[in-house]
Formats: structure tokens, C-alpha cells, sequence
């Protein structure tokens, strides 16, 4: 097969492309594999929403809740089966582009019970309890970027295992998300762990922000309204710089001698939710080398189609963004209460997610018991 040229296109650019979903479907038809072979696909994220759309109302999974069931599994115990069995069949799916790109990508990710989102020992023992389970070297362990999910971070990547930080909304917590990630590194160094092993992505959300902001700025109205659809980009934009500026300093210059690898941001909610802007706005602009954007089915295609990326991020085009930014706030836009309202709606819509997939999965439990 014959990838995409505006897939490949952003490869070449420093792009990794990850997919925003996994299903047993996708697994068990070839599509994922037709992805990787079509659109450049290399990785996977998952998240509570994500799993709770692929078992809720599928077939796919009656068989083994049934079995599970009958052997007298509890739902959570159900839930985390199902779960982790999709996850290591799509990291060996992977295997070959983790082997190849030197374990950077071929990465298939899987959050932590988001209930524990506040919970720093609690998400450090369950991170490490996943690991075990999926039992390939290719996971990543989501943990969210709350003030507890910090530490969290630092205790997972000091034990070697690969993280993927989530739900970062502000440029303010992905700085700490970054030496969160600097402090497990010298950890594990002091450890003696081998630092080339492990890797991290930083999940900085984007379309979220456009949602909330632009709904901010119509309620100002005036002069506010032509920074609508302009937060997302140049917040991400902004974080890029960080990046930049982190992954250049004498610290990491250190660690990197010992072997360590940067912490690439990943660009995610990728999908636009306002119809009246591009549907490959989150892609085209913002065009990093390195970085990964993770896209829903329905983004990919159409970056498959009609995707025209904008020239490469650098500092420059970062300085620009923290001038938008200063200029939504000098509309009346409150950031800090904007990312903090992101962060909690976040952790709440992963927990109502996984509220519903306990509530699935107990009905087909119940009825296979009956």
C-alpha cells in the first residue's frame, strides 16, 4: 500500500501522526492496520470517552464479558480485561514502528482510572499496575496534568516507565509538566535506569480552548469578536516555545548526554468543533518538528484530503502567539480561569465517561450471571 502524500507530508515535516481511538473492531477488520499502511498512522492514544464508545453497544466484547462473568470477575476487573487486552493487541500491532523509530513512536497509550485524577499514590500505583498488565514496552501510561497528577509524573518516569501527560490546557502548567518530567529523569538517572528507554509525550489540548474562549469573547462582543478561533492555535503555539527553550537548556543538555529523550509536545483535541472553521485547522498550523498530533478518524481524512500546512513552528512564530494571547486578555478574556475551567470540565468528562462504561459493562455482567 501507498501512503498518503499529505500524510507523508507531515511526516516528513516532524509530524508523528497518532490515532485519537482504538476499538476491537478496528483491531480485528484490518483498518488500523490499512491506517498505518494508508495515512501514516504510528501510534494510538486512548481515553475513558474512547473506550466507552468502542464497548458500549458492541458486540464485539459480549463473548468475553460473558466468559469473565461466569469466572466471577468483578466490573472492574471486566473493564480493565477488555481494556488492556486492546491496548497490547495494538502495541503489537506497533511493534515494528517502535523497533524502527527507536521507541519514539509505535506507542499505544492508556490512561489511568480518572477518578484518580486527585489522587497522587493512588494513579503512581495504578500507572505502575498498568504497565505490568499491557506487559509491552511500547505503552504509555496517561496520567493527567493536575496538581496531583504531578508528582505522579515525576514517581512514574523515575520507575521507567514511559509516560503520556494529559489534559494540559495552559502554557503555565506545561511548564511544570516539563520539569515534572526533568525531575523523574534525574531520578531514574540516579537509579540507574537507562534514560534511552524512556519516552513522554505532553498532551496539550487545543480545541477545548477555542470553545471556551470564543464563547467568552461573544459574550464581550465588539472588537473582542475578531479573536475568535485564534486562542487554540496560539496557545499551542505558545507552548512550543517552551518547549524549545527547556529542551535547549544546559539541565536537559545533561540528561541528554546520559541518553534521554525529549518530552515531545502532543497536540491533542484536534478535532475543530466550530463547523465555521477549517476541519484541519489543528493540524495545518501547527506543524512542529518534533511533535505528534493525535486525530479522530474523521481529521485524519480530512488532512488526507485537503490538508495545506503552514510553515514549521519556531520561536518566532511563538513570540506572536503570546502577543495573541495578551490580546484576548487585554479583551477581557480571564486565561487563568479559562484553563482552570478546562482542567476540571476535563477530568469530569472522563469520569462520566467511565461512570457510563462501570454502568455497560455491570448490565451485560448482571445478564450473563442471570
Amino acid at each position: 500500500m501507498t501512503q498518503n502524500p499529505r500524510t507523508q507530508a507531515l511526516t516528513d515535516a516532524g509530524v508523528a501522526i497518532w490515532l485519537d481511538d482504538l476499538s476491537r473492531s478496528r483491531l480485528a477488520t484490518g483498518n488500523l492496520r490499512e491506517l498505518m499502511d494508508t495515512r501514516n498512522i504510528v501510534g494510538v492514544t486512548t481515553n475513558p470517552s474512547i473506550f466507552q464508545a468502542a464497548i458500549s453497544g458492541a458486540e464485539d466484547y459480549d463473548a468475553d464479558i460473558a466468559q469473565l462473568a461466569r469466572d466471577g470477575a468483578d466490573v472492574e476487573a471486566v473493564i480493565e480485561k477488555l481494556t488492556t487486552d486492546d491496548v497490547r493487541t495494538a502495541a503489537e500491532l506497533m511493534q515494528d514502528v517502535h523497533a524502527a523509530t527507536d521507541g519514539y513512536d509505535g506507542r499505544v497509550s492508556i490512561e489511568v482510572d480518572p477518578r484518580l485524577a486527585h489522587e497522587t499514590e493512588r494513579t503512581i500505583e495504578q500507572a505502575k499496575h498498568l504497565f505490568e498488565v499491557v506487559g509491552r514496552e511500547n505503552v504509555m501510561i496517561k496520567i493527567p496534568a493536575t496538581e496531583e497528577g504531578l508528582p505522579a509524573i515525576t514517581a512514574v518516569i523515575a520507575e521507567g516507565i514511559s509516560v503520556n501527560v494529559t489534559l494540559i490546557f495552559s502554557v503555565e502548567r506545561y511548564q511544570a509538566v516539563m520539569e515534572a518530567y526533568l525531575d523523574g529523569l534525574e531520578q531514574a538517572a540516579a537509579a540507574g535506569k537507562d534514560l534511552s528507554r524512556i519516552h513522554s509525550v505532553a498532551s496539550f489540548f487545543v480545541s477545548r480552548v477555542d470553545t471556551e474562549i470564543d464563547a467568552r469573547l461573544e459574550q464581550i462582543g465588539g472588537q473582542a469578536l475578531r479573536l475568535r478561533g485564534q486562542a487554540g492555535v496560539a496557545n499551542a503555539r505558545a507552548a512550543f516555545g517552551e518547549y524549545l527553550e527547556v529542551f535547549s537548556s544546559e539541565r536537559f543538555t545533561a540528561l541528554e548526554d546520559q541518553g534521554a529523550n525529549v518530552q515531545r509536545p502532543l497536540w491533542a483535541s484536534t478535532g475543530v468543533k466550530n463547523p465555521e472553521y477549517a476541519d484541519t485547522l489543528y493540524v495545518d498550523q501547527l506543524v512542529a518538528d518534533p511533535c505528534v498530533n493525535t486525530m479522530p478518524e474523521k481529521t485524519l481524512e480530512a488532512v488526507a484530503e485537503h490538508s495545506s500546512p503552514a510553515a514549521a513552528l519556531d520561536a518566532g512564530a511563538a513570540q506572536e502567539a503570546e502577543e495573541r494571547l495578551l490580546a484576548i486578555a487585554d479583551a477581557g478574556v480571564d486565561l487563568a480561569d479559562v484553563f482552570a475551567v478546562l482542567e476540571t470540565e476535563g477530568v469530569q468528562k472522563f469520569e462520566k465517561a467511565w461512570l457510563e462504561l462501570v454502568e455497560t459493562v455491570t448490565s451485560s455482567v448482571e445478564a450473563a450471571r442471570a
